[in-house]
C-alpha cells in the first residue's frame, strides 16, 4: 500500500485532490487492486455549501488513467456526529492534518469482493422540485420545500433553523437510482440544512428542476435483507472462497443511532458467519460512505460498503 495524506488548501477542495492524484499515480500498476480514500465526513459530506461532493469526485477522478476502472472504498471521518464543531484530525504515519484526505493504495494478487446496500426507503409519495438553484431546492409541487417537509413532522417542530438537526439524521431525500444500479431502486441524498426563511432545504449535491423526489426514513428490515444481500453478493465475486480480511465502512445513522446494542451485535455476528466469522475485520462508522457500483465510484449516505479480500 502506498499511504499519503494531502493537507487542505483553504476551501479549495479540486486543488487537493488534483495534488494528492499526482502523489498516487506513480504507484499505479497491473497488481492495483484499488484504492481507499479517507476525505473529511464534515467538509466532504454534510458542510452545505458549493458542491464539495461532487467537487471531490471531479478532482479525484479526472487526474486518474481512464484506461482502467479505479474502485474506490471509503467512508468520511469525522470527530463526532452529535458535535460538528470541533475539527476532524486525520493521521497517516508521522503527519497530522484538519481539512484534508489520507488515502492508501490496495495493491497484490488478492481476489476482491464488494458490495453495497443503502438503508432507507421511501415513506411518502413521488414529489417533483419545481424550483430550484445548485444543491438547494427551494420549491417542490410549486410550495416552498420546508412546507412540503413539514408534513412529515410533528406540529410546529421547526421554530428555527437549528431544529431541523434533530431531524436530519433520520429524515433524507431519495431519487432514482441510476440504470446502471440493479440492487437499489433509490439513491440517497442528505439534507444538512433549511432555511426557515426562504423556506428552502439544502441538499448534498446539485438538483436540477423536474427531478423526482421521495421523502425516506431508515428501515430496520432493509438493513437486515441488505445485509444477506451483500453476503451473496461477495460469496459469489470470490468465487466460493473465504474471505482473508474484510473492511467494512458503516454509515454512523445505521449503528446505535438505529439500533440497540443487542440488535446491533446481533446483525454483525449473522453478517460475519455468513462471510466467514474467522477473517480478520477492519472498519469503522463512518459520515458520508464511497463504493463502487459496476464502473462507477459513487458517494452514498445511510449505506454499508463492504470488500473482502481472498
Amino acid at each position: 500500500m502506498a499511504q499519503r495524506i494531502s493537507e487542505g488548501t483553504g476551501g479549495r477542495p479540486t486543488r487537493r485532490r488534483q495534488a494528492g492524484c499526482q502523489d498516487l499515480l506513480p504507484h499505479l500498476s497491473a497488481e492495483t487492486i484499488g484504492l481507499f480514500v479517507f476525505p473529511d465526513g464534515l467538509k466532504d459530506f454534510v458542510v452545505p455549501t458549493e458542491n464539495l461532493v461532487d467537487n471531490f469526485f471531479a478532482g479525484l477522478e479526472e487526474n486518474l488513467p481512464s484506461e482502467r476502472f479505479l474502485p474506490m472504498w471509503s467512508g468520511g471521518a469525522n470527530v463526532d456526529i452529535n458535535n460538528w464543531a470541533p475539527p476532524t484530525y486525520q493521521y497517516c504515519d508521522d503527519e497530522v492534518i484538519t481539512d484534508g484526505i489520507s488515502y492508501a493504495l490496495l495493491s497484490g494478487k488478492a481476489r476482491a469482493g464488494w458490495a453495497i446496500s443503502h438503508a432507507c426507503i421511501p415513506i411518502g409519495g413521488e414529489r417533483i422540485v419545481t424550483r430550484s438553484k445548485g444543491n438547494i431546492i427551494y420549491e417542490i409541487d410549486g410550495k416552498p420545500a420546508m412546507e412540503v417537509f413539514e408534513e412529515y413532522l410533528p406540529e410546529g417542530a421547526l421554530t428555527h433553523d437549528g431544529d431541523w438537526f434533530r431531524y436530519v439524521i433520520s429524515l433524507s431525500l431519495c431519487f432514482k437510482a441510476p440504470s446502471y444500479m440493479k440492487d437499489e431502486e433509490y439513491v440517497v441524498r442528505g439534507m444538512p440544512a433549511v432555511s426557515m426563511a426562504d423556506g428552502s432545504i439544502t441538499v448534498q449535491t446539485e438538483v436540477k428542476e423536474g427531478t423526482s423526489v421521495w421523502l425516506s426514513s431508515r428501515d430496520k428490515e432493509k438493513v437486515f435483507n441488505g445485509f444477506d444481500r451483500m453476503a451473496a453478493q461477495i460469496k459469489n465475486q470470490l468465487g466460493g472462497e473465504k474471505p482473508k480480511l474484510v473492511f467494512q465502512f458503516e454509515c454512523a445513522t445505521r449503528g446505535k443511532l438505529l439500533f440497540r446494542d443487542q440488535e446491533k451485535l446481533k446483525l454483525q455476528k449473522r453478517f460475519r458467519q455468513s462471510l466467514d466469522p474467522d477473517a480478520p475485520w477492519v472498519g469503522f462508522y463512518t459520515v458520508g460512505e464511497i463504493g463502487p457500483v459496476e464502473e462507477h465510484n459513487l458517494r452514498h449516505l445511510y449505506t454499508s460498503v463492504v470488500l473482502a479480500l481472498s
